[in-house]
């Protein structure tokens, strides 16, 4: 009897009965982390007990961070709020966003931080669509807690890396200027790193959400009933849907604290599903398909990137 032991996987590969319960919880957890992304990452204020929360999470450790410490590498024009970006002493930002009723509270917001939660908001949605429209595998309420904490933890990590002063991506080079005009009427900085890392995340993205609608779609037409989804993007890659995952997970993560923190992320992410996720597909796509998966392998020679690995 071999002693080698099975990858760690939380999803029932082969139980195609979805779990009402198991659903309900992982949707729930999914939307409950934007609130708490929120909470971290805003300004602190004393008119609001919820509000930096991250800040003070930090403080209180010992850690320094944007909001409370000065550096001259720190330009300030980095930390102005949204409302501040886009007022005028015509019509002030803070009482032109009020008007957008519960929009309102994001002028609070830096820009990076805003996106930040956009991100997080964006993570929820993709994932709450993959449980409930292409998904048919068990996914019970252990299983939904365990992933819906894995995602609010790695989430939340973004978030105090980019408000603690030694890891923030606002101190990454290089910057690109924009200068006052149009909908800003405050000159303002964004590093590359930035809009890199958000390409990242909007690429990803689409690719792990249309190779899992493809598969999807595939898997319901009668005549492909038991065959092996080579269609799409699954003719770039066995596991392109890991691709996209990797590539906006590292993207998320740069944006919160640079290039050196979102290349390690996108790699470890990589590593850590061509070394279990991937080993626990192939043995189950091996006692399911057989030769099938096989000619598969042969056929897709790629297990993750497209063209490299």
């Amino acid at each position: 009897m071999s002693d080698r032991k099975k990858p760690f996987d939380l999803i029932r590969r082969g139980e195609k009965n979805k779990t009402l319960s198991g659903t309900l919880t992982f949707v729930g957890l999914r939307l409950a982390d934007i609130p708490l992304q929120y909470a971290l990452l805003s300004h602190p204020s004393p008119s609001s007990p919820v509000s930096g929360l991250g800040v003070r999470l930090l403080t209180s450790l010992g850690f320094r961070t944007i909001f409370t410490h000065t550096t001259a590498s720190l330009p300030s024009s980095l930390l102005l709020p949204i409302a501040s970006l886009t007022s005028s002493s015509a019509s002030p930002g803070p009482a032109k966003w009020n008007t957008l009723g519960w929009m309102a509270p994001l002028a609070n917001l830096t820009p990076t931080s805003l996106l930040l939660l956009l991100m997080s908001a964006g993570s929820s949605a993709k994932q709450i669509y993959w449980q409930t429209a292409t998904s048919q595998e068990s996914f019970p309420p252990s299983a939904a807690a365990a992933v819906s904490a894995f995602n609010t933890f790695v989430n939340s990590a973004n978030g105090l890396l980019f408000l603690a002063l030694g890891t923030t991506s606002l101190l990454s080079f290089p910057r690109i200027a924009f200068p006052a005009g149009g909908v800003a009427t405050q000159g303002f900085a964004i590093p590359v790193s930035t809009v890199v890392g958000t390409l990242l995340y909007i690429s990803g993205m689409a690719i792990e959400t249309l190779s899992e609608r493809q598969r999807a779609e595939f898997k319901s037409r009668a005549e492909n009933r038991g065959k092996v989804c080579k269609e799409g993007l699954w003719s770039w890659a066995r596991h392109v849907n890991y691709f996209g995952y990797a590539l906006w997970r590292g993207g998320y993560c740069m944006v919160g604290c640079g290039w050196i923190g979102g290349v390690l992320m996108g790699l470890f992410q990589g590593w850590d599903l061509s070394s279990r996720a991937v080993a626990v597909q192939d043995e189950y796509c091996s006692a399911k398909y057989g030769e099938q998966w096989s000619q598969f392998k042969r056929d897709v020679p790629y297990r993750i990137v497209p063209g490299v690995y």
